[in-house]
């Protein structure tokens, strides 16, 4: 049994990163040997303590083999890379993150592995593309990327929780897809759907919620609609999405407060015209009715915003329908529906980054965007702003990160 494993390499013990660990040691089809960069010393002296709702509650929990570099990792072939840390590039680029991967002295003995990126953002596979490129011209890169939905955090350098991602919704999905520097291919090969079939199949019998695409970038650039518009937002805002999207009635024991005693129950902001983008949202729940007027239309533009650059970049063919034309206004309700709920407590990844000190994922999430948009000619004010304001935050996060 112990020669059919196969040997998996996974870089950022995170939250993300954990659950991956567990669910890939889960399946009895891995060997799991992970990189713990910032929390290694913790994570090898007590193991990680996960608290799952679906996994359930595991105290000293480790991998396989744990190291705190790649570079003391290289003894052995790896079926798999995965990289679950955070798409970063004003830290560090992933071909410097996996160097000792494509350094010859590994390279020359090994096979290059298939490479799998659970990252958030859009063209984060570019640069090792390219990279692996450079390292064997005539030979076709093998790289898996995905799209990531997943309920997790670390509450501390050795503990996760695992609670559903909003509501009852499935606790990890993920989409998988070859990654191809062109886009207008939309059907797998024979030897792709092999390729994703494999990894997708150690996933599901891990316990993960798992989807084959053809096209995974289409998938990406949905995806990043919500990170871009509804996650930053949150940041910005320094309030969950229940902010916005969660009536004062169906707040946490509403029940016990009269009406009167909220100043924004009694205080009636001056009425105008609704906008057009109100009208198309009037049905979205939402915190108050200057939210509703104002908030929930704004948002409701920049994903128009988003989607229009996505419709160009992603125009429907016979095998693939392209982007949802309706993915603006699907994402939006779907979400106040998730958090208006009294039970709903989920913190988008990029609020609890910026409430905990750390950088993020702005230029993958936003700054691509921002470029996509300008290269394509696709105005995009709204999705700039946000854009600008984040940078304010990230430079500040950056000088504090630089200290330490």
């Amino acid at each position: 049994m112990a020669g059919q494993l196969k040997d998996v390499l996974l870089v950022g013990l995170g939250a993300v990163g954990a659950i991956y660990s567990l669910i890939l040691k889960r399946s009895g089809q891995a060997r799991v040997t992970a990189v713990a960069r910032s929390n290694y010393e913790a994570v090898s002296a007590k193991g990680l303590h996960i608290k799952s709702r679906k996994y359930g509650e595991l105290q000293g929990w480790k991998p396989d083999r744990l190291f705190p570099t790649v570079e003391q990792a290289l003894d052995r072939p790896y079926s798999y890379v995965i990289v679950t840390s955070k798409a970063i590039p004003e830290l560090v680029r992933t071909p410097k993150l996996l160097a000792p991967l494509l350094s010859p002295a590994y390279s020359d003995k090994h096979p290059q592995p298939t490479y799998v990126l659970m990252q958030n953002g859009l063209n984060v596979e570019v640069d090792l593309y390219n990279a692996l490129k450079k390292l064997r011209s005539s030979q076709e890169p093998s790289i898996i990327s995905t799209v990531v939905w997943i309920g997790t955090g670390m509450l501390d350098s050795t503990s996760v929780e695992h609670n559903d991602f909003a509501c009852g919704r499935p606790q990890d999905r993920v989409s998988l897809g070859v990654y191809r520097p062109s886009t207008t291919t939309t059907t797998n090969t024979e030897a792709e759907s092999a390729l994703l079939q494999g990894f997708a199949d150690i996933l599901s019998a891990g316990g993960s919620d798992t989807t084959i695409v053809t096209e995974i970038q289409r998938a990406k650039f949905a995806k990043n609609m919500w990170n871009a518009c509804l996650g930053v937002t949150a940041a910005l805002a320094h309030f969950p999405l229940q902010a916005i999207f969660r009536p004062s009635h169906l707040e946490p024991g509403a029940s016990a407060q009269h009406p009167s005693e909220s100043t924004a129950e009694t205080y009636t902001a001056p009425q105008s015209l609704p906008s057009p983008s109100a009208q198309v949202t009037a049905s979205i729940s939402s915190a108050s009715p200057a939210i509703s007027a104002n908030t929930i239309p704004f948002l409701y533009d920049a994903m128009t915003e988003m989607s229009t650059l996505g419709l160009k970049l992603f125009p429907p063919s016979e095998s693939d329908p392209g982007l949802d034309p309706d993915v603006a206004l699907k994402t939006l309700t779907n979400t106040s529906r998730l958090n208006s709920l009294p039970e709903s407590n989920h913190r988008a990844s990029t609020l609890v980054d910026v409430e905990n000190g750390r950088p993020t994922e702005v230029e993958v999430i936003l700054g691509e965007l921002v470029r996509m948009g300008r290269r394509e000619g696709v105005p995009m004010p709204r999705i700039e702003t946000l854009y600008a304001l984040m940078l304010i935050i990230q430079n500040q996060l950056l000088r504090e990160y630089s200290k330490h």
